[in-house]
């Protein structure tokens, strides 16, 4: 390639970054929330500790935080409930969000029952009426109450909860630790994946203010505020945004990420967790968080192979790497795997990778890239450190992925550097599909830009424009020449 080619290359590339690369400028708030009469019903029967409350209050502030407060915005009361109900404040009590903070600090626990029907039949009946602060049914305002509970009600809460919805009241319902799962499906709206929630213990209650800023946010600029899953390039639009790619780069089916893969060979070996705190109806979730990951592999003999490891008080390969040679088999053999159920021993699980796993006799390549996916939702039960160390000193890049009660120390240990690129972690196994988005993009081995064959692309791609702008160039002089005939004459 001459110079004077090379330098135009150049040139034509900055243009094509400057107007397809760079996402438009952002302007404008960040989130505006509708007008909503918003109503929390908060369990403080003795079976919630002083402590966890206070992390109760942390999760109310921050939500608090959020919404534009204001009496023809969002006006937010509180229901404080045990055996008996308390109005801590009333949708009518308090103008400002400093007034709301402060009133939210002073609420004190109740330490009794658990009457939750008692406390959605004191929100129909008192806390959202007019007399209370509660503006006229329309369609300009939202009606929403957020029920929090810890516990199995006293009282029955299907009929009064059916009640609360067709009156117009969008139901959320919260539940920690050993909650009645079948009670909050009762207590909740329509679509239940989206109203009801399940966090481990109150320690990680606070990470579900995010899903409510969310959902109370009826204008966004989620570009601007970061609040996307665009692996390169978010673009935004009332509301919502899209993903885009750089140059070079194609947008993969999932409308997020993107990929620049060739087909470089990859052992990959999940290692999961199957203790009794997982439980079955999340292992299920856990099973498809791996073909998630699976779907995004280019599986094949010279390509990447897949292995699976389940822990639990043992370690248990449940299939080696390369015994699948399709996507289809891999997934179907993750489908039927069964679910251990007993301890959490994920420093022996990390030992077994190491001795096991990756190894020849296992089906590990020499000279493939190693990747191990470690998933657990609790504190292990034995040393992890000496493994997890040894593992990133065998050069295999460690995912860490936690859920729930996992514990962060643990997680970082494990994770290879820069460790904010391998680690993950969520509150709630039903978020488990947003990690498994970005993992499919970690797990893929860039091809190198430059090698030959990237470089005879661009060379090609470069060549292409420049033909075409030089047609261009020819039809403008034309036409330049016509004009100047015209004149001439």
């Amino acid at each position: 390639m001459s110079p004077s080619l090379c330098l135009l290359s150049t040139l034509l590339l900055c243009y094509i970054h400057a107007t397809q690369g760079a996402p438009p400028p952002q302007q404008g708030p960040n989130c505006r929330t509708r007008p909503t009469d918003l109503v929390f019903i908060i369990d403080s029967s003795r079976s919630v500790r002083p402590s966890e409350f206070e992390q109760v209050k942390v999760f109310l502030s921050q939500v608090v935080e959020s919404l534009d407060v204001g009496a023809n915005a969002t006006r937010v009361g509180l229901l404080n409930y045990a055996s008996s109900v308390k109005n801590e404040f009333s949708l009518k009590t308090h103008k400002t969000k400093a007034a709301l903070l402060q009133a939210i600090k002073k609420v004190q626990p109740l330490s009794t029952g658990t009457m939750t029907g008692l406390a959605i039949q004191f929100a129909i009946n008192h806390a959202f009426t007019e007399a209370e602060g509660a503006r006229v049914r329309s369609p300009d305002i939202s009606k929403v109450a957020i029920v929090v509970t810890d516990g199995r009600p006293q009282d029955g809460v299907k009929d009064i909860s059916a009640r609360a919805r067709e009156s117009g009241i969008e139901v959320f319902a919260i539940g920690v630790g050993r909650v009645d799962l079948n009670t909050l499906r009762q207590i909740a709206s329509e679509k239940l994946d989206d109203h009801v929630d399940y966090v481990e213990s109150y320690s990680v209650i606070e990470k579900l203010s995010k899903k409510f800023q969310e959902a109370f946010c009826a204008m966004a600029d989620l570009c601007s505020s970061g609040d996307h899953d665009c692996e390169q390039i978010c673009v935004s639009t009332p509301g919502s945004y899209t993903c885009a790619c750089r140059d070079g780069f194609t947008l993969n089916e999932d409308g997020k990420t993107c990929n620049a893969c060739g087909a470089s060979a990859i052992d990959l070996v999940f290692l999961i967790d199957g203790s009794k705190s997982v439980r079955p109806e999340n292992f299920d979730l856990v099973k498809q968080f791996i073909n998630q990951i699976v779907e995004s592999v280019d599986v094949g003999e010279n390509k990447a192979h897949v292995g699976l490891v389940q822990y639990s008080s043992s370690v248990r390969q449940e299939f080696p790497l390369g015994r699948y040679k399709s996507k289809k088999d891999i997934k179907s053999a993750v489908k039927k795997m069964s679910y251990m159920e007993k301890g959490t021993m994920t420093g022996q699980a990390i030992q077994f990778l190491i001795d096991n796993s990756f190894a020849i006799s296992s089906g590990g390549r020499p000279g493939v890239a190693k990747v191990g996916i470690v998933f657990t939702d609790g504190r292990s039960q034995d040393y992890i450190n000496d493994a997890a160390l040894k593992a990133k000193e065998l050069g295999y890049k460690m995912y860490a992925v936690g859920v729930g009660n996992a514990v962060d120390e643990e997680l970082r240990m494990i994770a290879s550097e820069p460790v904010a690129e391998h680690y993950f972690y969520t509150a709630d196994f039903k978020a488990m599909k947003e990690i498994g988005k970005k993992l499919q993009v970690k797990i893929c081995v860039e091809e190198n830009p430059c090698e030959c064959e990237s470089i005879v692309k661009f060379q090609t791609k470069v060549e292409e424009l420049i033909q075409s702008l030089t047609k261009k160039i020819e039809a403008v002089s034309k036409r330049i020449t016509a004009l100047e005939n015209k004149i001439t004459v």
